[in-house]
């Protein structure tokens, strides 16, 4: 994915996953990982909302930034302190929600 390698260019090492569940098996096996990336719409039962509840849920101290660019989540459907961000976007802007959810206490 270009994203995973901006996002490594950006200093983030990174992670990739096809699925919630092939997430979730990458968040179990790396309990160092500090930030979720989920597209709304992904293969599989659970959406991109879904994971971030259940991320929220198990890993209270992930940041997680929600994207899509086919419907827009409001604040209300996200979990606490989760981001979303409409597609298109530029690198950057995933970039800057990352590191500004990293300053916020956990």
């Amino acid at each position: 994915m270009d994203l995973a390698d901006s996002m490594q260019r950006a200093g983030f090492e990174t992670y990739e996953a096809g699925s919630a569940d092939e997430a979730i098996r990458i968040l179990e096996a790396h309990p160092e990982i500090a930030a979720l990336f989920t597209d709304i719409d992904m293969p599989g039962p659970m959406n991109g909302v879904m994971l971030a509840h259940y991320v929220r849920g198990r890993w209270p101290p992930v940041r997680i930034v929600v994207v899509s660019g086919h419907v827009e989540a409001t604040v209300a459907e996200l979990p606490d302190d989760a981001v979303f961000i409409g597609k298109p976007f530029q690198d950057s802007e995933l970039t800057r929600a990352i590191r500004t959810l990293d300053r916020r206490p956990h």
